[in-house]
């Protein structure tokens, strides 16, 4: 077991240094003899789950690894429905899962929530980053090359009165977001409609969100228990998901 561990903290090591390691640096990276961290990566090695990254960098992920990837056929929307349903159940209100597509968001999944007066948004509906609590969780959760790379393309407009359109008022709640975890949409998208979310980085690097929208009227009162509850799920589904 001990040995299945350590082998797949080296591909983690290499997953997060796509340009290669050294044994040295893997060694320093998980606190690992040399000695041991070269008899892994032999291993590994042989079954070309990792290759010579360069005569001066060591080692990188190698290619057997995107035939197993393949086959795993990861499907984000299976996987999480557990978790969306369990907050629909905990907290009586929908919760939906949406995927990042270029300068937007798409629905993928959705558990209606028990409530008579509820929001919901269908499966495929697209949505702007800036303007939604998923969006925003997204935006905060990519890598600042990640976000400089985006930047340029997207356009701050208006939806609703309560908006962000201007960079320095959105950076800021980026930050925020970083620090406390969730995002919120306080009727920026849709008069009537706030929301709740949380980003997750999926095994491939794709990023998902899973949010909660609620009626403007009732969102006060239940927004930080919803917030508690959301962080708690999203964080166990992240630590199945490798910790990302």
């Amino acid at each position: 077991m001990q040995v299945i561990a350590r082998a797949a903290a080296v591909l983690r090591a290499l997953r997060d240094h796509p340009g290669g390691l050294s044994l040295g640096e893997l060694a320093r990276l998980l606190g690992l003899p040399r000695s041991t961290v070269q008899r892994i990566v032999e291993a590994l090695d042989r079954e070309q789950l990792v290759i010579a990254a360069s005569p001066t960098r060591g080692v990188r992920l190698g290619p057997a690894l995107l035939a197993l990837a393949a086959a795993a056929r990861f499907d984000v929307a299976e996987f999480a429905r557990p978790v969306l349903q369990a907050l629909a159940r905990e907290c009586g209100e929908t919760v939906d899962l949406s995927l990042l597509d270029g300068e937007r968001l798409v629905f993928v999944d959705q558990v209606a929530g028990a409530q008579r007066l509820r929001a919901e948004s269908g499966v495929g509906v697209a949505f702007p980053l800036h303007a939604s609590a998923p969006g925003k969780a997204m935006l905060a959760a990519l890598s600042p090359t990640e976000l400089a790379l985006l930047r340029p393309r997207l356009r701050l407009t208006a939806l609703t009165p309560a908006t962000l359109t201007d960079w320095p008022t959105l950076e800021a709640e980026l930050q925020a977001v970083r620090a406390c975890g969730w995002a919120v949409d306080q009727e920026e998208n849709a008069a009537g409609i706030c929301a709740l979310a949380a980003a997750l980085r999926l095994p491939g690097g794709e990023i998902a969100a899973i949010s909660i929208p609620v009626p403007a009227m009732r969102f006060g009162g239940v927004r930080d228990e919803l917030a508690r509850r959301l962080v708690e799920r999203c964080a166990a589904l992240r630590s199945t998901l490798g910790g990302r």
